[in-house]
């Protein structure tokens, strides 16, 4: 029978089991097991490299880790909580494998800065897979904004029809959001990649270390300047967290208004049967399930950004337990980012169809042109808040006799003010009034043009 491990032989007993179980993260820390092995093989190198092991040692060890990595990858080597976390559970398993040898490769490291360096690597790529996963996104909204370029839409302010704008326009200002969501995940990224391996427990080595070395063989731009903060530092987790919780924002305002479009009250848009769901009872339904559910997830993210804030206040440098906590909150939200980006780029690249009849009718049965009247008076002369004025009077009269601008007759808008003249049936126009702004950032189909052209540009580009 083999006897319960001690810590070391400071300790006389081993954990009672209860809190062995408690103490334990092999059961989700194993996601870093591939970066635990990588590290571990810089950390090897570099030993031999400062002559802290010798060469065929060093060798030994690497060809050991990438042994585990094999049967890892091939189901075989699965620990168990008796292994009580990752790391130990790979050094116990090397010294296995090769012997005496693996026992050395602890040499001038601690867990602290050996969890640190393998949240850093799992997040390098985690941060380099999502901006992937944006960009695919990106490229469904230009394609979608090219297709929909003069299809027009009802624009809202407070949720209440305010003017017209091209379904381009409205589209292309999520291309916006989500590449400044891009933009912040690299800027996470410069943070993220530095290098704590070295630092130790907490105040460095005695052993004569090359840590840029080992740096160097794990692509990081640099390496911590005070071990106290690199073992004990998550910023990096938490702008990380930060900028996840913007995505979700992003997409969940998305996800709302595809959900008011695809509703028989708005009708702007019908879900395709491969991304919809039915009712249990009543058959005539067809439920936006993919954007209820992203809107639902952001709960978690959000959730996840408080966790780590949470446990990082009023931490005493430097490493602490509480810091094991960081990890499955961080792993969620990777998994549910991308899970909801990838969801959302299929929903509508191949789940939704726009229905430009109705979006026409929809831009042509409102008084959404009102600010134009206002404006074709101003442009003649009229000061602008008096033309502003006697819109708000049209608009009024106009509802009390159940019309709508364009329903007046020459000679009615003549009676409100002599400027008024034939071409004021273009002015209200629902294309003129896309079409007509023009400003630089605006919705008139020129300015959608130099806008598409400019997302094509930053997707050629990155």
């Amino acid at each position: 029978m083999t006897k319960p491990q001690t810590w070391s032989d400071r300790f006389e007993s081993a954990l009672h089991p209860a809190i062995a179980r408690f103490n334990a993260s092999i059961g989700f820390d194993i996601e870093l097991i591939e970066y635990d092995l990588t590290g571990s093989i810089a950390h090897a190198k570099m030993l031999a490299h400062t002559g802290i092991i010798a060469s065929n040692e060093a060798e030994s060890i690497v060809a050991g880790l990438e042994q585990i990595r094999s049967e890892y990858r091939k189901g075989e080597f699965n620990p168990g909580i008796d292994a009580e976390d990752v790391h130990f559970a790979v050094e116990r398993r090397l010294t296995e494998l090769i012997g005496a040898a693996g026992k050395k490769l602890h040499t001038a490291r601690s867990r602290n800065d050996q969890v640190g360096t393998d949240i850093r690597l799992y997040l390098r790529d985690q941060i380099r897979q999502i901006q992937g996963r944006i960009r695919e996104f990106q490229q469904v909204l230009v394609n979608l904004a090219e297709k929909h370029l003069e299809t027009p839409i009802p624009g809202y302010t407070h949720l209440q029809r305010a003017q017209p704008v091209s379904l381009a326009h409205h589209l292309l200002a999520y291309f916006q959001m989500c590449d400044r969501d891009w933009q912040r995940l690299d800027d996470v990224y410069k943070r993220t990649n530095i290098s704590p391996l070295g630092c130790g427990a907490l105040a460095g080595t005695t052993f004569p270390i090359d840590r840029h070395y080992s740096a160097d063989l794990l692509d990081f731009a640099d390496v911590y300047g005070n071990s106290l903060d690199g073992v004990s530092d998550r910023d990096f987790a938490i702008e990380f967290l930060a900028a996840a919780s913007i995505i979700m924002v992003h997409l969940t305002r998305l996800s709302e208004e595809l959900i008011l479009w695809s509703s028989e009250e708005f009708r702007f848009i019908t879900l395709k049967d491969s991304c919809a769901t039915g009712s249990s009872i009543m058959p005539q339904k067809k439920n936006p399930d993919v954007p209820e559910l992203i809107r639902g997830k952001s709960g978690r993210v959000f959730g996840h950004l408080q966790g780590l804030l949470t446990i990082m206040k009023g931490l005493p440098l430097a490493y602490n337990k509480d810091l094991q906590e960081d990890k499955e909150g961080l792993f969620d939200t990777v998994k549910t980012i991308q899970g909801c980006l990838e969801a959302m780029t299929v929903l509508l690249s191949e789940g939704i169809e726009f229905q430009q009849t109705r979006l026409a009718a929809a831009v042509a049965e409102d008084f959404s042109n009102a600010t134009d009247v206002a404006d074709y008076l101003a442009a003649k002369g009229v000061p602008f808040r008096e033309a502003y004025n006697l819109v708000g009077k049209v608009v009024k009269t106009s509802l009390a006799a159940g019309k709508l601008l364009k329903d007046l007759t020459l000679d009615e808008w003549q009676q409100l003010h002599p400027k008024f003249e034939q071409d004021i049936y273009d002015a209200i126009a629902p294309t003129q009034v896309i079409s007509a702004r023009n400003s630089y950032g605006g919705t008139g189909f020129e300015q959608v043009r130099q806008a598409l052209s400019q997302a094509k540009a930053i997707l050629a580009d990155r």
